[in-house]
């Protein structure tokens, strides 16, 4: 579904990464490592098109992301390392917020669910000011439970900040993302057991 054609990022003076290439097929998963400053949330930024890559392309069914950048956005749900989360707003507004931003039609009913699934219940009226870091995260990875129609999931992080049990409940829907032949392509410092799911890692030295 996403392929990567001789990728190279450069920054300022210094090249990130050159004559990357990889497939992620449909129902399976690429796991990004590599120490700080390896290019890791660069290269996520160049797969979403949000950053040009100084050589290279990427391809999302056959076709180049620059081309069929809409019918790409479409299928795509990326999570940036920060939460993104606005201070004025509460966590269902914030999700809501996210949700539009990323094209995705939620009923009040639906996004009472996912923060409840995060376990933001009680939470979900709070500005966001009030909330901890980690459920700010869980504000905003509860576009999870909502986006079962995006066929591409893009996390920089996602368990950052979460305890076990958010953990685990970030790893079902990645399982259940893959399950329904959707793809998955994340960054972790933290080592998290995916099991049986077709994961394939992606090592970027410093």
């Amino acid at each position: 579904m996403l392929e990567a054609v001789d990728l190279e990022c450069v920054r300022g003076s210094r090249r990130l990464f050159s004559g990357l290439s990889f497939r992620v097929a449909r129902g399976s998963m690429l796991w990004v490592l590599g120490p700080n400053g390896s290019g890791k949330t660069s290269l996520l930024r160049v797969l979403c098109g949000l950053v040009l890559p100084a050589a290279g392309s990427v391809r999302w069914c056959d076709e180049d992301v620059r081309v069929a950048r809409d019918n790409f956005h479409v299928d795509l749900l990326y999570l940036g390392h920060a939460a993104a989360i606005k201070d004025d707003l509460s966590g269902r507004e914030n999700l809501h917020f996210g949700l539009a931003q990323s094209g995705v039609v939620a009923s009040a009913s639906e996004v009472e669910a996912a923060l409840r699934e995060f376990g933001l219940s009680g939470r979900d009226d709070l500005l966001a000011r009030a909330l901890s870091q980690g459920q700010r995260r869980r504000v905003a990875l509860a576009r999870l439970a909502l986006a079962a129609g995006k066929r591409l999931w893009i996390l920089d992080e996602p368990f950052t900040g979460l305890d076990a049990d958010a953990v685990q409940l970030v790893q079902s829907h990645l399982v259940r993302q893959l399950e329904r032949g959707g793809a998955a392509v994340l960054t972790s410092h933290q080592e998290v057991d995916f099991g049986a799911l077709p994961v394939q890692r992606l090592p970027l030295a410093a």
